[in-house]
């Protein structure tokens, strides 16, 4: 024998060495392949960094286990079911729909550029001035100019608030509702808010949805917002979110199909807009 066919025979018998090295046990002569256990460790570690050695010895545990236990199952008859068919199927798609996600989210990267040009669009429609302020909210419009009253002879401000106010959330608090835009509230509530000065509450009660309120305004500020490396990564993964949103309603809408989804039913039953 040449030294060509040794080595070539050595390469032979070397085989089924490699194959059983790719896997990690095997059960009733099936094998166990490490490429399932590597699949439980991504899975649980949402493929970030390297798994603890605990980690990994109980994902071999678990894929030698679940070997067992499929083998008991087809044994059983249980893959010749249509319920076992049909929850299959199901998991089918459920793992090629995710990969597909996940391989558009991949190739549609959002950018450090992309992420700043809508952290700058978010920042510039939340400036402005920030007021904080406490209210106290009764039903009657006697009851609020009592309390105006009581106010104006000394009486604090948190204290009835804390006796009166219907509002409980903030009652418990002196009646304040801590920093907020003047759009966080009702217009009536928004515009008497923006008419007062440092410290001034308002000297008649502002009537709106909820009843009768009595404001205070006890200071303010520029909006206050995190800088663009903060809150970076939570941009990128909204902006993600939308791109896979609109990648998936682009689907929908290629697809041909006669089936009407809930949002086109609603559709065609609203109202049509009435003719000027």
């Amino acid at each position: 024998m040449n030294f060509k066919s040794s080595a070539a025979l050595i390469g032979i018998l070397a085989l089924p060495l490699a194959v059983m090295a790719q896997n990690v046990a095997t059960v009733n002569g099936k094998p166990v392949p490490q490429a399932r256990v590597d699949a439980l460790i991504k899975s649980a570690t949402h493929g970030q960094g390297d798994a603890p050695p605990e980690l990994k010895q109980q994902a071999k545990d678990t894929a030698v286990m679940r070997e067992i236990f499929a083998q008991a199952a087809e044994k059983d008859g249980v893959a010749n079911s249509a319920d076992y068919k049909a929850q299959l199927e199901l998991a089918r798609q459920t793992v090629l729909i995710g990969m597909l996600f996940q391989n558009f989210v991949k190739t549609h990267p959002v950018t450090d550029a992309d992420a700043k040009a809508e952290y700058d669009k978010i920042k510039a429609e939340q400036s402005g001035m920030e007021y904080h302020a406490r209210h106290i909210l009764v039903d009657s419009e006697d009851d609020a100019k009592k309390l105006i009253a009581q106010i104006k002879a000394g009486a604090k401000f948190e204290d009835l608030a804390k006796k009166n106010s219907k509002d409980t959330g903030s009652a418990e608090n002196g009646g304040d509702l801590d920093w907020a835009k003047p759009g966080a509230y009702v217009p009536e509530f928004s515009t008497a808010l923006q008419g007062l000065k440092k410290g001034q509450m308002t000297e008649t009660p502002v009537k709106t949805q909820f009843g009768y309120h009595i404001i205070k305004l006890e200071d303010t500020r520029q909006a206050q917002f995190p800088s663009f490396d903060e809150v970076k990564e939570k941009v990128k993964q909204q902006m993600e979110q939308v791109k896979l949103q609109e990648y998936q309603e682009s689907l929908r809408k290629a697809a041909k199909t006669d089936y009407k989804f809930a949002s086109e039913q609603q559709q065609q039953q609203a109202p049509a807009p009435a003719k000027k």
